[in-house]
């Protein structure tokens, strides 16, 4: 045992750049290499672009008028959780970077993991919100309003954190009573290998993939039936699947960032043979970029959410007030 965990060291030793051991404990290191300043110079990039590109969303949807609907309710929801994966868990993961954790977990990487638990399991709420937000809006468009308000929205808000708190407030739990175990404790790998994945992950996608699927089928209908309805009925159904669509491509960004990682950490205590440490670091870190990714496709797929970043950008808000100007 004694000979694997040594060996085990040395490898994240060998293999992460940044960090060296000091008293059976990981620290960052003090002549960091070449690679080591480039992959955090990347990091930071991605922490500081992440945090930007969320911010403008948070503030087109806060500050426009047009955009205070209950579907852009839900998007600042999911903003807010993205923008701090930007602010919070980007920079611990720096600081305290998952391989490191492996070896030698103490309080501040199961602070790291908590949030980044906290905020990727509200993200995945949000998320499953936004796919019954949009089951009403195309399939039973004339009871959207009555069963969709901001109401609703904002208990469904509420119901998000504060199940994604509570599951990263049960992790730091947990992880304190890791030191009562001799070696590993089965309920707690059965729990963050089994169990977790599937109540944060796995059930809620089989939910949001089953609500999509009925969603196109539905669409697909009405494209076949819009002929015989008027040019008023066509733009709005028009407007919706054309919603649905882009909410659906932020739902497939997020199963291709978080899948791998989840695969990875479901199968992890079957596998004969330690998973190599690059490939759980850089899995890691594809799950963390799916925050930077969401606003780069509300600005691909929403011509007012341009329009919004450009009057933000470019200072115009604080020139005049815009608030009711129609985003085109």
């Amino acid at each position: 045992m004694v000979n694997a965990a040594v060996n085990f060291t040395q490898a994240v030793i060998d293999l992460h750049p940044c960090y060296e051991i000091d008293h059976f404990s990981y620290k960052l290191t003090s002549s960091p290499s070449v690679i080591c300043v480039i992959l955090y110079f990347f990091l930071a990039l991605l922490s500081v672009i992440t945090i930007c590109g969320n911010l403008l969303v948070i503030i087109s949807i806060a500050y426009f008028k047009q955009l205070h609907t209950p579907t852009h309710s839900l998007i600042l929801s999911l903003a807010v959780a993205d923008l701090l994966v930007g602010i919070v868990v980007f920079p611990l993961s720096m600081a305290f970077s998952l391989s490191s954790c492996l070896f030698y977990e103490g309080l501040l990487c199961k602070v790291r993991d908590s949030f980044d638990i906290t905020l990727s399991t509200c993200s995945i709420m949000n998320l499953c919100c936004i796919s019954v937000d949009r089951y009403f809006a195309v399939c039973q468009p004339l009871m959207y309003k009555t069963k969709i308000n901001q109401h609703v929205v904002v208990f469904m808000i509420v119901v998000s954190w504060g199940i994604s708190a509570l599951i990263g407030i049960g992790v730091i739990i947990a992880g304190l009573n890791d030191d009562k175990c001799e070696g590993s404790c089965f309920i707690d790998i059965l729990m963050a290998n089994t169990i977790g994945p599937t109540v944060s992950f796995y059930f809620p996608v089989i939910i949001m993939l089953c609500i999509y699927l009925k969603i196109f089928l539905v669409a697909q209908r009405q494209a076949r039936s819009i002929q015989m309805a008027a040019k008023c009925a066509a733009a709005v159904s028009k407007m919706e699947r054309k919603s649905t669509k882009t909410l659906a491509t932020v739902l497939g960004v997020f199963l291709c960032c978080w899948t791998p990682f989840f695969l990875c950490i479901t199968f992890l205590p079957f596998t004969s043979s330690p998973i190599p440490v690059p490939v759980i670091e850089t899995l890691n870190w594809l799950t963390l970029s799916n925050s930077m990714l969401n606003p780069f496709i509300y600005a691909f797929f929403y011509q007012w959410f341009r329009s919004a970043f450009k009057i933000i950008v470019s200072g115009q808000i604080f020139q005049g007030n815009f608030a009711n100007s129609k985003l085109s």
